[in-house]
Formats: structure tokens, C-alpha cells, sequence
């Protein structure tokens, strides 16, 4: 696909307007969708803005040139002369399935169909379309401009072919493509679950508390921010909700279950920063608790979640999910791990990760703590993954 195809965009939130962006930049003409006029005019806007800050710091040379890359619609039947479609709305199957349907019956047969979805079935969306062999999944990271990872992800009915030519297109809008299979939260969303999970059950048990917990996962662990930070950062009415559809979508499977305390936070409308209250207090003059700085209570802590980690990114490659390249470039390009968890089993020993794991399932016995068998194998023949 060349810089002369049209780029559609439906839905001008945060990620429709970041991926419209990309898109632009790439030299594309983009039409952003949205039947909601508010939405679009506060994109059209905020895309001036940026690309007039964007021209001003140099790495543009013309702001309204780009900006004549746009064009802002109300009506589907302007994406009649579309050649890629990316969908970026709200994370409700039933209402994706409508859009895909509506869509295609506006676009040439050639046109290729793709969602943004995090966590929903690729494979049950290109079920609502004629012809499903041309849709797949395109899924960035917010913000859109900012984040390099792209994952692109075929659905059962996804044309073979298609996936060689998202990932040169992604490749040629300056994002780092990965592979993954149609499985719930895909990479990301999927092996990142502990991260959150872990720690929050490590606070409900009374281990530790929350400002302790993010003090070891980055002065210790080396992550760039905490567990509790970052939810609060990315919103519970976000972070919650994926764990819930990861859970659910795994048939209830206990490495995945959400937590109450996150739940609650959820029902009291306190999302976050955006909300100015989440596990932290974001109010005018709140003073943030200190953290319990003890080396010893940190690296076990570190260990506990970082051990969580390395056996789902494991347990990916097991299932052949992703490749092990596709692995570590997922975590470290899509949230920004100090280092990939394949490499970080290599570093510790497959012995000493698979050790910390069963001695967390022989103090609870809950299947949250089985160890991958492929983690399981490579201690047995002390291997390494790359």
C-alpha cells in the first residue's frame, strides 16, 4: 500500500485523532470519522495545535500542509474512496460488528478493514463482514504518535497475504510491528496482567502498601512506573476493565482475576489522575505517602511480580502467541519494560524463576501460580530462550 492510498479513521477520541496523526505524517490523506460534531471539532483543533507545536520545534516543515492531509466527516459514505479503514471506537463488540457492517457496504471490495481493539476478538468482528478475509486487527498504543508499537493481529479469516502488508505499512509509518495470534489482551494486554494483578494482591495481603509496592517495582525492578501509578495514570474505568475482559474471555482462568480494591475504585468514580483520586490523592495540596524503603521487603516484591511476568510472556511463546523476537519487542516498545521478560528469564535462570513461582503455588495452592511447562522444561535442561 502506497502514500497514495486514503487512510479512513472512525471515531475521533484520543487514539482515532493519535492514529489520524500517524497516518498524515506518513504522507497519507486521512479522513477522520465521527457522527458526533463536538468530538470532531475538538480533534480538528487539537491536530492544529500539535502540528503548529510540531512546526514550531522543527520536526515539520509546514503546519497546514499537513494539515491539508485532513478531512473531517460526519458521513460514512465519504470513505468510498478509502483504501484502508482503521476503526478506533469504544470497546463493545456488538457496536464494532454494526460499524464494520455499515462500512463495508460504502467501500471498494479491495479496501482493507481494520480495528484498534485491545482486548475483543478480532476474529467475531470480521464475522460481521462479507468479506471477512480482508479484516484485521491494528492495534496502537496510546498515545499513538508517541508509542512505537503497533500490534497486528489477523483474525481467523484474515487473508495471509494482508498480514506482510500491515506490517510494511506499519514499518513505513515508523512503527515497530509485531505478530500475535487472535487470543485475548493479545501480547500486551495479556503478559502485562501480573503487573497490575500481583501487586494489587501483594497490597490486599497486607505485605506491603501501595507507596512501597511502586517504590520497588522501579527503584529495584527498573521499571518506569509503578503499578499503582500507572493505573492511576492509564484510568480504572480502563486498566479494570481489560483485566475483567482477559479474565472473562480466558474462560475464568485465576492468573487474570480482577481485584476488589481495583473494583471499588472503579464504583466510587475514582479513575485516576483523571478523576483526581485512584490509589493515590491527586487533590490540590495532598501530601503522597512515603514508601517503607526496606531492600529486603523490595526485592521480594520485585521477584514476586517480575517471576508472575516472565511465566506469561513464557506461557505466550509456549502457545505460539508471538515469536520470541515478537515477545520482547511488544513489552519493551508497547509499555516500555526496562527489558524484555524472555531476557529477564535468561538473566535470572529459568531454575531460580521457576523456584520463586512454585513456592508461591505451594503457600496458596491456586492455579494463579503454575508454572508454564515450557518454563518448567528449559530448568530441567538449564536452556536459555534467546
Amino acid at each position: 500500500m502506497n502514500k497514495e492510498a486514503i487512510v479512513g479513521v472512525i471515531g475521533a477520541g484520543a487514539m482515532g485523532s493519535g492514529i489520524a496523526q500517524v497516518a498524515a505524517m506518513a504522507g497519507h490523506r486521512v479522513i477522520l470519522f465521527d457522527a458526533n460534531t463536538t468530538a470532531l471539532d475538538k480533534a480538528k483543533a487539537s491536530l492544529t495545535a500539535t502540528m503548529s507545536k510540531l512546526a514550531e520545534k522543527g520536526k515539520i516543515a509546514n503546519a497546514d500542509e499537513v494539515m491539508n492531509h485532513f478531512e473531517f466527516a460526519t458521513d460514512i459514505n465519504a470513505f468510498a474512496s478509502c483504501g484502508l479503514i482503521i476503526e478506533a471506537i469504544i470497546e463493545n463488540l456488538e457496536i464494532k460488528k454494526k460499524v464494520f457492517a455499515d462500512v463495508e457496504a460504502v467501500v471498494s471490495a479491495d479496501c482493507l478493514l481494520a480495528t484498534n481493539t485491545s482486548s475483543l476478538s478480532v476474529t467475531s468482528i470480521a464475522a460481521a463482514c462479507k468479506k471477512a478475509d480482508r479484516v484485521i486487527g491494528l492495534h496502537f498504543f496510546n498515545p499513538a504518535p508517541l508509542m512505537a508499537l503497533v500490534e497486528i493481529i489477523p483474525a481467523v479469516q484474515t487473508d495471509a497475504a494482508l498480514v506482510e502488508t500491515c506490517k510494511t505499512l506499519m514499518a513505513a509509518w515508523g512503527k515497530v510491528p509485531v505478530i500475535t495470534k487472535d487470543t485475548p489482551g493479545f501480547i500486551v494486554n495479556r503478559v502485562a496482567r501480573p503487573f497490575y494483578g500481583e501487586a494489587i494482591r501483594i497490597y490486599e495481603e497486607g505485605i506491603a502498601d501501595i507507596p512501597t509496592i511502586d517504590w520497588a517495582m522501579t527503584e529495584i525492578a527498573g521499571f518506569r512506573m509503578g503499578p499503582f501509578t500507572l493505573t492511576d495514570y492509564i484510568g480504572h474505568d480502563v486498566n479494570y476493565v481489560v483485566t475483567e475482559t482477559v479474565f472473562q474471555s480466558f474462560f475464568y482462568d485465576p492468573r487474570y482475576k480482577p481485584s476488589f480494591s481495583q473494583k471499588r475504585l472503579l464504583e466510587a468514580g475514582w479513575l485516576g489522575r483523571k478523576t483526581g483520586r485512584g490509589f493515590y490523592n491527586y487533590a490540590e495540596g495532598a501530601v503522597q505517602p512515603e514508601p517503607t524503603k526496606d531492600i529486603a521487603l523490595g526485592n521480594k516484591i520485585a521477584e514476586r511480580i517480575i517471576a508472575m511476568l516472565i511465566n506469561e510472556a513464557v506461557e505466550a511463546l509456549h502457545l505460539k502467541i508471538a515469536s520470541a523476537l515478537d515477545l520482547e519487542l511488544a513489552m519493551t516498545k508497547g509499555v516500555n519494560y526496562p527489558k524484555g521478560l524472555l531476557q529477564w528469564c535468561d538473566e535470572w535462570g529459568a531454575a531460580k524463576c521457576l523456584s520463586v513461582l512454585d513456592g508461591l503455588y505451594n503457600d496458596y495452592r491456586e492455579d494463579r501460580y503454575r508454572a508454564s511447562v515450557l518454563l518448567r522444561k528449559m530448568a530441567a535442561d538449564n536452556k536459555k530462550f534467546l
